[in-house]
């Protein structure tokens, strides 16, 4: 008998699932989000973006960010996926983080975009952070109190199985659909020319008020130790859609202003 190999494999299940769980919005919601965007580019921003990216899709380097995370010569760029915030706070009454925020971060990469003496990589490896991070903007426990890390020390179960309520919003209630990223992103509501201008209107930190108010509602939809299941994923999940919708839109609204 090996007993290598019965040690080396659950070590590696361990692995894999440590993993998933370190996606943001999970791979899937990333990529749907750059989907969404695709469909509200312009002609030219398009173009642009085709051009930076050498013909891959907003939804392909949409996990970028994440996947960097290995290397520690990009650690200075994890600060950036996310805003600590009180709950009672707006991000202007907010201690910041000297080492930046999403706010600074989605800052930076739309003024390196902007910037005509910025070479084409510098541009390419900021288009790809920017089509992260917002993202990540839009997933509310990445607005979430510093105390428990967003959500990732609040401990609930998923259908018997421990879990973190920032794990729950990133990617299990979006698995238990079991859709791929092109079905989410085909399946996005239907909306008016006047309904997607409201959702473009406000700065990137209006944004982030608007997300907080959802944080406060998600932070109060579940108790320690809850055993969340179908009821819980029937109360939220649309509120998973809207966000995820609201990302690619706005996404692609940054994209626009940058290129137009």
């Amino acid at each position: 008998m090996n007993f290598k190999l019965l040690v080396f494999v659950p070590f590696l299940l361990l692995m894999n699932s440590s993993s998933e769980d370190a996606y943001f919005w999970g791979r899937n919601g990333h990529r749907a989000t750059g989907k969404i965007a695709e469909k509200h580019l312009t002609r030219k921003a398009k173009k642009c973006v085709d051009k930076l990216l050498k013909g891959q899709s907003l939804a392909f380097v949409s996990t970028y960010a994440d996947e960097i995370k290995s290397d520690r010569a990009y650690s200075k760029y994890y600060p950036w996926h996310y805003v600590n915030m009180d709950l009672d706070q707006t991000y202007e009454q907010a201690e910041k983080n000297p080492e930046g925020d999403l706010v600074t971060g989605i800052d930076t990469c739309i003024q390196v975009l902007k910037d005509k003496n910025s070479s084409e990589n510098d541009k390419a490896f900021h288009l790809k952070l920017l089509v992260h991070f917002i993202g990540d903007l839009h997933q509310p426990l990445h607005i979430g109190r510093k105390e428990d890390k967003g959500g990732n020390d609040v401990q609930v179960q998923w259908f018997g199985n421990g879990t973190n309520l920032h794990s729950v919003w990133d990617t299990k209630m979006i698995e238990d659909w079991e859709m791929s990223y092109i079905e989410l992103a085909n399946n996005a509501d239907d909306l008016s020319k006047e309904q997607i201008k409201f959702i473009e209107k406000g700065s990137i930190i209006d944004w982030v008020n608007e997300v907080h108010v959802i944080t406060k509602e998600v932070y109060n939809s579940a108790k320690v130790g809850e055993n969340l299941r179908y009821k819980y994923s029937y109360d939220h999940f649309g509120t998973v859609r809207n966000q995820l919708q609201k990302g690619g839109i706005r996404l692609a609204k940054v994209l626009n202003d940058i290129y137009d």
